[in-house]
């Protein structure tokens, strides 16, 4: 399993002590104070090894985007983006994902300001997924690019989707971020 480090099994290994340790002292206690504080300390416990693990991740798993290209094909309506990631980190990294936020500004003249959809989001709370609505200035995609990627190791990526035709003045946000 890639996912995990030294550093996840130690975060563990504290978390786990700590846990135990406070199951002892809460048996010790009264009779009717006993299940709360069972019942505390374990959802402590699971907050904080949550929460630390997300913590290690940053410390641990270090990605860098370089050369970041996109070309559109018009005949097919679609963008390809390509690019090279690094892993600069000590760790191997279970999987790299690329993702990418267009946004669409627009005309620029006040005339054409008709042009620029909201979506309200209102349905997009309750999916996890993001999906691309018609008339939407936004367009945000998720790609995993590499997996079990070595220290040092470098990887270059190639990815396409379908690219609205009426997104102007398109601004990009990229990033990619290991797990």
């Amino acid at each position: 399993m890639t996912y995990l480090t030294i550093w996840h099994y130690l975060v563990i290994f504290i978390i786990i002590l700590i846990f135990i340790a406070g199951i002892i002292v809460s048996l010790k206690q009264k009779r009717n104070v006993i299940l709360p504080m069972i019942f505390s300390i374990t959802l402590i416990s699971f907050v904080m090894a949550i929460l630390m693990m997300f913590v290690v991740d940053k410390y641990t798993k270090h990605i860098e985007l370089y050369r970041l290209k996109h070309k559109r094909l018009l005949n097919l309506e679609k963008v390809i983006y390509s690019g090279v990631i690094k892993n600069t980190g000590k760790y191997t990294i279970g999987k790299v994902t690329f993702d990418l936020k267009l946004i669409s500004r627009g005309k620029i003249s006040s005339f054409e300001s008709r042009s620029f959809f909201k979506s309200s989001g209102f349905f997009e709370m309750f999916s996890s997924v993001k999906k691309e609505k018609k008339g939407s200035n936004t367009l945000e995609k998720s790609f995993v690019v590499a997996k079990n990627l070595k220290p040092g190791q470098v990887k270059s990526f190639r990815v396409y989707f379908k690219y609205p035709s009426y997104f102007r003045n398109v601004s990009e946000h990229a990033k990619v971020y290991g797990h």
